[in-house]
């Protein structure tokens, strides 16, 4: 995720006029929103998503806020949380911190503070992924793929990538001699699977393999309808 990108936040609160009020505030904010009500419904909302922050009210019909964090933790453990609540208990506020909340509002509060705080987390999380990355490269035969400066490299050759080229070959060298879906890697980079990303998808492999194809070992292979695996035999 990149400062020039919008940032994906989940929202599950079920007040509906707060709820509506809230959304279209961060919408104006340069986020975009998925917004669900019910909390027993809230995972399987979840689940279909590529969101980069929760914002959760505690006191939901069906689950709480609280339970909604752990079920998510356990797939996706890195995933940042805000708790809205009309609480102030102290134990209520331990217990959002010790799931791995990154802070916790009461009710009510200014919408200006939540898109500052939410902001704020954004660009710590940027921050540590670039640091995590400063150094991270892949191997593909006789190239090295330098992720953070998205530089395809090998003696005599160097190319830079695009930032989709980038994010789509580092999807398939994470996914390395397996199945990468078209599926994830469509939501992913363009947050949607129709027909029209997935044939941008298919140009974007074609550049790929001219890319590579100076080394015979290394194939982009085209499982129909369902992925592709990029091959690095030995």
């Amino acid at each position: 995720m990149k400062n020039s990108e919008r940032t994906n936040v989940f929202l599950v609160e079920d007040d509906r006029n707060f709820g509506s009020v809230l959304k279209a505030y961060l919408e104006i904010n340069d986020f975009n929103v998925e917004w669900e009500n019910d909390g027993g419904k809230a995972l399987a909302r979840f689940n279909g998503l590529n969101c980069d922050i929760c914002v959760l009210d505690v006191m939901l019909p069906g689950l709480d806020g609280f339970s909604i964090a752990r079920e998510i933790r356990k797939s996706k453990p890195e995933m940042p949380f805000v708790f809205l609540t009309a609480k102030t208990l102290k134990e209520d506020i331990l217990q959002g911190f010790d799931i791995g909340a990154e802070d916790y509002i009461t009710k009510p509060f200014d919408s200006e503070v939540l898109v500052a705080k939410l902001r704020a987390i954004i660009n710590r999380m940027n921050r540590a992924n670039v640091a995590d990355r400063a150094n991270e490269s892949y191997l593909i035969g006789d190239y090295t793929y330098h992720a953070i400066h998205r530089l395809l490299s090998k003696p005599g050759f160097e190319q830079k990538l695009s930032p989709t080229e980038g994010k789509l070959l580092e999807l398939l060298c994470e996914n390395k001699n397996t199945l990468l879906s078209r599926s994830k890697a469509l939501k992913v980079i363009w947050q949607n699977d129709n027909y029209f990303t997935a044939r941008t998808m298919d140009v974007y492999i074609t550049k790929l393999r001219k890319f590579l194809k100076d080394d015979p070992r290394i194939e982009i292979e085209n499982l129909h309808s369902s992925g592709f695996i990029l091959w690095v035999r030995e």
